[in-house]
């Protein structure tokens, strides 16, 4: 496991300075489509600037997934890079919080593209969720309502299985493989500024640094991207969320990779997290900032769940309370400018998005190569790497390739939340007097059209997803 080091503010590789902040302009929206190409030979190549020019200096603010994919990737690029996080130990608290993260097979090849060996760590370290069965249930009878194939769009394309992994172990994983030089605890930006030839990041204990770039990837709450277009609310998803790590292996395990139970305004989503580990998630739309009473978040969601079919209750009942953690579920509208000038953002910065398909942290990892390649594009170009125009027609183009992939996915887990708010639970339709109220009730216009994007839509999207269609690593042959 990585310790959490507490580096020094400075060192001689930093720049350090006190100088009083301008503030920052604000970005146009803009619409773009988005396409990624690259290859692995270039991606992991070491070359340093020729000619002696200045390497490119890469500021991060925020230290979880998408800026040490970024800051790895830097690294293995030559650039310099520096990461600041206010503190590595919230980060792991919030992964508990949170939950496993679930890495999809494009998010999965990023990272053999950009280290094969951490790749092959956080694979190991995994549980292969994708070669068993997943998708849609109902809540009440247990039915399946969907399946989904996570496997064969993979395995026709050579690419990893879809997985989860404890997110504070994929975090060590990628502190170690950075470097505890690079990445700066107890660092909080909170501020930067620009000039023509730097941009400096402003911490929280007034200490500066200059580089060339500065990439905000400090999650929903952030600073960078508040100083950029302003402050602005978060839309509340009329969800909250309970989750539970309990120790129990039911005995479909061999089977079953994810399910997600529906139900009228709550689901329910319970996956295999290994190690006789199973990981759920339990959806209830109600107002947002209630709270429970001490010890009384199992009995309410019994409450909530009692009907249910037993895969369901039996969970919540083998979960010790003190493994039960809520949260409000937010997500924001999309811009369609992520940056300005010297300065851009990625991940949950630019994009969050509701946690429904668990594409947060795949389309941040997917971010960060897509950056790192447009970086690279300029360092190789011949252009003085310090002109502010180059560096801001790179950083426009990252975010134009991106655009098109990120916004589908953001509409996709919106349309997911609005789809449950309309399903209505299994019901039997057996001859009887009353059984034309059933056949009216399922024939309205607006559950028919969710049962059938559930059903039959869902699954191509997800393909669409694994098989990374809008974001092609173009791999060289073998000779």
């Amino acid at each position: 496991m990585a310790s959490l080091l507490y580096l020094n503010p400075c060192n001689q590789n930093q720049t350090c300075n006190k100088i009083p902040h301008p503030g920052a302009k604000k970005a146009s929206m803009r619409s773009y489509f988005v396409r990624c190409e690259g290859g692995k030979d270039d991606l992991r190549s070491d070359e340093k600037n020729s000619e002696g020019r200045k390497r490119l200096k890469i500021l991060i603010a925020g230290g979880g997934i998408g800026g040490l994919v970024l800051a790895l990737a830097a690294k293995h690029r030559g650039f310099e890079v520096k990461v600041f996080e206010k503190d590595l130990s919230a980060v792991r608290g919030e992964g508990r919080h949170r939950g496993p993260i679930q890495l999809l097979s494009s998010a999965l090849a990023v990272l053999q593209e950009i280290d094969e060996n951490v790749a092959e760590q956080i694979m190991k370290a995994g549980c292969v969720t994708g070669n068993r069965i997943n998708g849609l249930a109902d809540g009440v009878s247990g039915e399946w309502f969907t399946k989904f194939d996570l496997s064969t769009p993979a395995v026709r394309r050579g690419l990893p299985i879809t997985q989860v992994i404890c997110r504070m172990e994929l975090q060590d994983i990628l502190i170690n493989a950075v470097g505890s030089e690079i990445v700066r605890n107890e660092s909080k930006v909170v501020d930067f500024m620009e000039d023509p030839n730097k941009v400096t990041a402003i911490l929280q204990d007034g200490q500066q640094y200059d580089g060339d770039i500065l990439v905000g990837a400090d999650g929903i709450w952030s600073i960078v991207r508040s100083n950029l277009f302003g402050e602005q609310e978060a839309n509340y998803s009329s969800y909250t969320c309970y989750s539970g790590l309990t120790n129990f292996v039911p005995p479909y395990i061999d089977i079953v990779g994810y399910r997600v139970f529906l139900g009228l305004n709550q689901y329910f989503v319970a996956s295999d997290v290994g190690n006789g580990k199973m990981q759920w998630y339990a959806f209830h739309k109600e107002p947002q900032r209630n709270t429970d009473p001490p010890k009384g978040k199992k009995k309410r969601l019994l409450e909530l769940f009692g009907n249910w079919c037993n895969e369901v209750i039996t969970l919540i009942r083998e979960t010790p309370e003190h493994m039960i953690l809520r949260r409000d579920i937010y997500d924001r509208d999309m811009i369609y400018s992520w940056g300005n000038g010297r300065v851009t953002l990625l991940g949950d910065a630019a994009h969050p998005m509701q946690p429904n398909f668990g594409q947060g942290g795949c389309m941040a990892i997917e971010d960060c190569y897509q950056l790192i390649l447009e970086l690279d594009k300029l360092a190789k170009s011949g252009s003085d790497v310090q002109q502010s125009y180059e560096i801001a027609s790179t950083l426009r183009r990252y975010e134009k390739k991106r655009m098109f992939r990120i916004s589908t996915v953001h509409a996709a887990s919106r349309m997911a939340s609005k789809m449950i708010d309309t399903y209505q639970p299994y019901m039997e339709f057996s001859p009887g007097p009353l059984s034309h109220l059933s056949t009216l009730r399922i024939k309205h216009p607006s559950i028919h059209v969710a049962r059938a994007l559930l059903q039959f839509c869902l699954p191509h999207f997800l393909t669409w997803m694994i098989a990374g269609h809008g974001f092609h690593i173009k791999r060289k042959r073998s000779a």
